[in-house]
């Protein structure tokens, strides 16, 4: 009896195994239309709207694109095509949370496959929300790692990832573990953790990093909001091991971002090479014009102080320690975005979703331009510079032929409307549809 129940369940497992796969290989094609379209490049949405998709790549685009006659035609009408959108600053892995002392009870008590589920929840979603590809620039237990292999695998769905596996920081800094007692959480942390005293260690704790799956490199130059044990704009790693982190992960060809509120501990990461700079609520003039003459990107998070902006006004049981940080951040970085925007910085679209409710992702583009910058420019701060960021311009962030089809679909004309981003109907990823909900 036992060996037919195994029998069975092995047949079953080879019978499922064909649509497990049908989920990663697309078999279809696809002529996309709507009454415009925005190719990620552009200084202006074009008319009519057209993408041909064929084996999960883009395969045509516009009036002279070759029409397949078996592919399977979508016309969305008074709609805007665009490329799947990107969010450069995530933690997927974290949950959103109005009760701090819950919070961190959770974080001791849940199991870690529990945690894992509900991490791929949120995976499910953001790329719902129209994010097919993300970089998440923290987490723990490898839960990042694993999260990201399961959507490859087709096992859940969610979007592209790459993955920081933890963020590296100093000792008693943003990217430890503060605010217990000596000894609760086991051992003092070291590179392993990612928490690193030198540039020797620095450099190992990249190494250990990529070893175990990091696709980039996340690092803390500064003090942060949400930790109890710094303050908000201190510098907490010395120039010579922001200069060995940055070295070494460039030497295994990984991009780097800089946790950084404050000046000085930007300027640091400035001059050791960082790809990006990110939150940056304190930074000067000085730091904003090497960011400019390095080519460094500025992701300023805005979404992370809309969402602290809601807990305070709602009246949240915020540690005080960490609502006088919060109330200093957003006093101040909404007009360092706008200095940076005179400044002609390349900006990033990155919104820290885990400090606001995983999915409203796309309200960074509103608060990129309520705070003065033009519509196209933050569609593609959201699109073909975030790609560049990444190092996956070849693959991602326009709808130019030989792309991987990822492509949603808005109502209306965001270009005109911005806030039409946060209405994503159509949501497909390497030419498969997870989302269409045409609205009537």
């Amino acid at each position: 009896m036992i060996r037919r129940i195994t029998v069975l369940l092995v047949l079953c497992v080879v019978t499922l195994l064909p649509a497990f796969a049908q989920q990663k290989k697309p078999a279809k094609s696809y002529v996309l239309k709507a009454a415009r379209m925005f190719d990620g490049k552009s200084n202006a949405v074009v008319t009519p709207g057209l993408v041909v998709v064929g084996d999960g790549k883009i395969v045509g685009v516009g009036r002279s694109a070759e029409l397949p006659s078996d592919a399977e035609v979508l016309d969305f009408g008074d709609a805007t095509l665009l490329p799947g959108f990107i969010d450069a600053h995530t933690h997927l892995t974290m949950m959103y949370s109005e009760d701090y002392a819950r919070a961190a009870l959770d974080g001791l008590r849940k199991p870690i496959p529990e945690m894992a589920l509900d991490a791929s929840v949120n995976a499910r979603i953001t790329l719902l929300a129209g994010f097919t590809t993300v970089r998440d620039v923290g987490s723990r237990d490898y839960l990042d790692a694993g999260l990201r292999n399961a959507i490859e695998r087709g096992v859940v769905p969610g979007p592209r990832m790459l993955v920081a596996v933890h963020a590296i920081g100093a000792t008693g800094g943003h990217c430890d573990e503060t605010g217990y007692r000596e000894g609760a959480l086991g051992p003092e942390t070291g590179p392993e953790a990612g928490v690193v005293n030198g540039p020797d260690e620095a450099r190992r704790a990249v190494r250990l990093a990529h070893k175990y799956g990091a696709t980039i490199i996340k690092t803390c130059a500064t003090g942060g909001v949400l930790s109890l044990a710094d303050a908000v704009d201190t510098p907490q790693l010395t120039q010579a091991e922001l200069d060995a982190l940055v070295d070494e992960a460039h030497a295994l060809r990984l991009k780097t971002a800089a946790h950084a509120h404050g000046a000085e501990g930007a300027k640091r990461a400035i001059r050791a090479g960082i790809d990006s700079i990110e939150h940056g609520s304190f930074l000067d003039d000085e730091a904003l014009d090497m960011m400019k003459q390095k080519g460094t990107y500025y992701v300023p998070t805005l979404m992370a102080v809309q969402g602290l902006t809601e807990q305070i006004q709602k009246g949240v049981p915020i540690p005080p320690a960490i609502k006088v940080k919060a109330e200093d951040a957003i006093a101040h970085v909404h007009q360092t975005f706008q200095r940076a925007i005179a400044k002609g910085l390349k900006i990033g679209l990155g919104t820290d979703a885990a400090v606001y409710p995983h999915g409203r992702n796309a309200e960074e583009f509103h608060q990129m331009v309520d705070l003065g910058m033009k519509p196209i420019d933050a569609l593609k701060a959201g699109t073909s510079s975030d790609a560049d960021l990444l190092g996956l311009a070849n693959k991602v962030g326009t709808l130019e032929t030989g792309k991987l089809a990822d492509v949603v679909a808005v109502p209306g004309d965001p270009a005109q409307n911005i806030r039409q981003t946060e209405h994503v109907f159509f949501v497909m990823k390497q030419g498969v549809v997870y989302k269409n909900e045409k609205p009537n």
